[in-house]
Order: C-alpha cells, then structure tokens, then sequence
C-alpha cells in the first residue's frame, strides 16, 4: 500500500504549498471547489509522473479510476458544503 500511496502523498503536498504559497492562489478559501480542484489536479499530476520514474504502472484505467477517486474526495465535500449553505 505505501508503495502506491506515496506518489500521491507527495503530490498532495506539492498541491496544499502551490495552494498556500502562490499569493495570488492564497486568498481563496480551502473549502472552495476551485481550491479542491487545484489540489486534486495536483496530486494526480505529481502522482502520476512520481509512478512513471519510479518504474511503476500508470496504465489508462489507473489514471481514470485515480482522478475519480481523488475528484470526488476533494471536492466532494466541498460541493456537498456549498448546496447546504445555500
């Protein structure tokens, strides 16, 4: 599991500090989608490059199933917070 784990782990990362050291990226909220959706984007991103150095699979399903996954995780919430705020 961490072997599978870490690329995304490291692309979390890489997206909060783009989230949170970009100037003109931190006045936006963390519970917006637009903040959900650059996190998410970024851990695929990252992820998926990290899997492809270290040797392992990014087969076209894995890449699908992966944005899904952390689509729906990340900004999930998010969508769900702003229908019952509204």
């Amino acid at each position: 599991m961490a072997s599978t784990a870490w690329p995304f782990a490291s692309g979390l990362a890489v997206g909060w500090a783009a989230l949170t050291l970009t100037p003109t990226l931190a006045h936006r909220p963390p519970a917006s989608l637009g903040s959900g959706a650059l996190v998410a984007a970024a851990t695929v991103v990252v992820g998926m490059t990290l899997r492809v150095v270290a040797g392992q699979g990014t087969a076209a399903a894995f890449v699908v199933v992966a944005l899904c996954f952390l689509g729906a995780f990340m900004c999930g919430w998010r969508f769900l917070a702003r229908l019952l705020e509204a």
